[in-house]
Order: C-alpha cells, then structure tokens, then sequence
C-alpha cells in the first residue's frame, strides 16, 4: 500500500458494481482500497487479479486501521424479500434493512473520525427504486430511499464531509440475474418482463460504466454535491466517467 496515495473503503467488493469500483480505483486512479465483502473466497479472487495491490480485510477491521481514509464507499445491498407487502414477512423486511440501511450506519460513524481528517467522501451506491415503486420491492425500495435520506442527513451534520448517492442505473449484475430468475413470483408481469427484454436486448450496463463514476466521486467529488441523489450518467457527473 502506498500511504500517500488517497485509500477507499469499499463495501460489497468481492463482484458486480463492487468489484468494478474497486478494480478501477486502484489501476486507473491509483488508489489504495479496502476491500469488505461477505465472501473471502470471492475476496481472495478479486486479490489475485491485482498484484496484491488491494488490501482485503474482513468486515469491520477497518476500526482498528489506524491510517488515513478518503473515501468511504458503500455499496452491499440485497433485494430480497420479492413479494407483496400484504404478504410479506416482517422478519425478511428487518433483514433487508439490516444488509442496506442499519449495517451503513455502523459502517459510517466508525468512519466518520477518520473522514472528518480527511475532508473525506461517503458515497452511497444508491438505485432508482429509491424514487420509482416496483411491485413487490417494498423492502428494497424502502431502504434504499432511507440510505438516501440517511445520506442527505449525514451531509446536513458533517459539513466537511461530501455525501452523495449515487443511482447507478440497471446494470449488468448478480442482482438482476436474481430477477429474471426469481422475480416474477413476486413482481407483475410487465415490470418483469422490462427487466428480462432489457438483458436480452444487451441493454445493461456494465459495472464498469457506473463504477468509475462511483470510484472517481469517492477521491475526487466535489464538496457542491453534498447531499445529492445523482444519477451516474447526470451531466455534472460527466468528468468522472470512464475515459
């Protein structure tokens, strides 16, 4: 690791948009990274495709890390449960909100000491249910427009620290093969089948398109866009695309 580098923690790093912002961090913005993610095996192969470059650690290590810290991004998240809310369990409900809202909270406030030194970043890899309901998501999309909230927040209280979320659009990742799949149990049958013509169509995203957005916004965003929900491909995020 080379200290005088900026350094990202950045969660859900083991694949998909994770795994992108991780990769491109590091190779095309010489950037030191943390990687957190569930799975070590997954981890271990995403440190074998950078020369050991990453620095991978298990979840919550990064406490007791002592160096500095640019940038916080935060990406984990799930979809489930995919059902109605008239039949839904509160027990899956809580779970959702435990992966992609209340576990953001741990993560941040151990972070915020570090980032305040920094003048650092908090991005929140954030979704366009957050906005927009889709039939049997009412979990997801819950949480999601709450991390933005919680972000919005954050900017509010932490004047020196930049919080952005960041939509990254549909993109080509586990999560909506877990759609197609699964989906359509849960969801009406013309959402499911936008999401199914739209990967049969080619019309995903590749992780990295909204990943280098998300990696270059955690080293380099401006402290103007504190606070905002933005979409990846927003004209005033054109700078942080991939040339």
């Amino acid at each position: 690791m080379t200290i005088s580098n900026p350094t990202l923690i950045v969660t859900g790093a083991s694949r998909g948009i994770g795994r992108a912002i991780a990769l491109l961090a590091i190779q095309n913005l010489g950037t030191n990274v943390i990687g957190v993610a569930r799975s070590k095996q997954a981890l271990q192969d995403l440190s074998n495709h950078i020369e050991n470059d990453l620095q991978l650690k298990d979840c919550f290590k990064f406490v007791s890390w002592g160096g500095r810290l640019d940038g916080l991004v935060i990406n984990a998240g799930v979809l489930d449960p995919i059902v109605p809310i008239a039949t839904a369990n509160l027990k899956d409900w809580k779970h959702n909100f435990d992966v992609n809202f209340f576990s953001v909270i741990t993560f941040v406030q151990h972070a915020l000491p570090a980032l305040r030194n920094s003048k650092g970043r908090v991005i929140f890899v954030s979704s366009g249910a957050a906005v927009h309901a889709y039939h049997g998501w009412g979990a997801y999309c819950a949480s999601k427009a709450a991390l933005n909230m919680f972000g919005k927040s954050l900017a509010t209280e932490e004047p020196e620290v930049t919080s952005i979320s960041v939509d990254p659009g549909v993109v080509d990742t586990e999560m909506q093969a877990v759609i197609r799949r699964e989906g359509a149990a849960g969801m009406v049958p013309t959402q499911h089948s936008q999401f199914v013509e739209l990967h049969a169509s080619k019309q995903l995203l590749h992780p990295d398109q909204p990943g280098h957005v998300i990696a270059s916004l955690a080293v380099k965003a401006p402290l103007s866009l504190s606070g905002k929900f933005i979409p990846w491909n927003d004209d005033e995020l054109l700078s942080h695309r991939k040339p």
